[in-house]
């Protein structure tokens, strides 16, 4: 049986073929959760008013065997702390981020595997009490649309699993984790300092949060499929 992954929905205001507004995840993702033998289960992001229910949410998350936190758009700059939004924050949705911090905190409370993939990572820091900087600048400083080598920890488990101490990472983000989360420790680093990878080295679960996006390359280069292999062998167990 392939292990059930829980993976939270993305609203999307159409869908050519539904006809109206969809919830959807990127097709990337899905695959590549699939190539490593997972059953992707895309959920229902349900957070009336931006505020989800704890006990819901972890009622739904028990089913699953590990939870997939994906990219997607800006966290509301309230939810970290911060005030007036920078010109360049889009898509937020209050509704997104209250379901998705939600479901943060409760698989990291049941101790499921859990990936997060760029969004997904800034969601973790946030829900662990860090914050995020709005804006990383022009051109010359944000990570949109760029693949640039990110340097591995060594002895982390990214590095473990890569079997890599640098990898190429394919990143779409203009924001990036300034304070770190509560429990939290950088395992990857771009050159210019911005933080590529976060993990939780004293979890007994298994935590992996990555600011670039394996999926877009994962089914052609080896390093960036493991990450989602072990992922799956980690909910597997």
């Amino acid at each position: 049986m392939r292990p059930l992954i829980a993976i939270p929905a993305r609203f999307s205001t159409s869908a050519s073929a539904l006809r109206h507004a969809a919830e959807v995840n990127a097709r990337a993702l899905i695959e590549a959760v699939w190539r490593a033998g997972g059953e992707p289960v895309t959920l229902h992001p349900h957070a009336p008013g931006g505020v989800a229910d704890p006990a819901e949410v972890a009622a739904r998350l028990t089913r699953f065997d590990g939870v997939l936190l994906p990219g997607g758009g800006d966290l509301a700059p309230h939810r970290y702390g911060a005030g007036t939004a920078h010109e360049s924050v889009y898509d937020v949705d209050d509704e997104q981020d209250g379901f998705d911090l939600e479901t943060a905190r409760q698989a990291l409370a049941a101790g499921q595997p859990l990936l997060a993939v760029c969004r997904g990572l800034q969601v973790l820091n946030t829900a662990l009490g860090g914050t995020l900087e709005q804006d990383m600048g022009g051109s010359d400083r944000e990570h949109r649309h760029v693949v640039h080598p990110v340097a591995l920890l060594p002895g982390s488990l990214l590095e473990e699993i890569t079997g890599a101490q640098k990898v190429s990472a394919s990143c779409y983000h203009h924001q990036r984790v300034a304070r770190l989360g509560a429990g939290l420790t950088v395992t990857a680093e771009a050159a210019d300092g911005t933080i590529e990878a976060l993990e939780a080295p004293a979890l007994a679960s298994w935590l992996v949060a990555v600011q670039w996006h394996p999926e877009d390359n994962a089914h052609e280069e080896g390093a960036q499929q493991s990450i989602f292999d072990a992922f799956v062998r980690a909910a597997r167990t």
